[in-house]
């Protein structure tokens, strides 16, 4: 029994006088001012100057689980051809299309959304279309409400015939 017991203080020691030990040093840091780098904030897109129909459309009341789809149109009014390059709706229950070709000055183009609700009240949506116009790329968000009802019992017993 005394020869583990001086077989453990054994070991604990060795391990103890081959343990690393840091230095600490005590250096004073230097305090250095250095004059701050000309921060730019990247350039924001410019708002679209294309001239829309209508920036925001009312659908009324729909029904639940029926989609609907209204077409924003839209004249250019620059000077240069004008290309849409994105199209973002602001959720997963809108849709988007839109014209993929070049629009000339004075021609129009178009975004389609399609809204498809699933849930019952009131709605408000937007799409986000990234256009370039003057070789600068431009933003422009439109948008569109309504208020989804469910459907009548007509549209129900109609459902459970199909």
């Amino acid at each position: 029994m005394k020869s583990i017991k001086l077989t453990i203080v054994a070991l604990f020691v060795a391990s103890a006088s081959f343990a690393q030990s840091k230095e600490v040093k005590s250096e004073t840091a230097k305090a250095v001012q250095v004059a701050p780098a000309e921060v730019k904030a990247p350039a924001a897109p410019k708002q679209s100057t294309i001239k829309w129909d209508q920036e925001m459309h009312d659908f009324g009341d729909i029904e639940k689980g029926k989609p609907v789809t209204y077409e924003f149109s839209f004249t250019n009014t620059t000077k240069e051809t004008i290309l849409i390059t994105n199209v973002r709706p602001a959720c997963g229950c809108t849709a988007a299309n839109y014209t993929k070709t070049p629009v000339k000055p004075g021609e129009k183009g178009m975004v389609a959304a399609t809204f498809n609700a699933a849930n019952v009240g009131p709605f408000q949506k937007s799409v986000t279309i990234t256009t370039t116009e003057n070789g600068v790329e431009a933003v422009k968000t439109v948008s569109f409400k309504g208020k989804v009802l469910e459907p009548t019992a007509t549209d129900k017993k109609e459902e459970i015939k199909s």
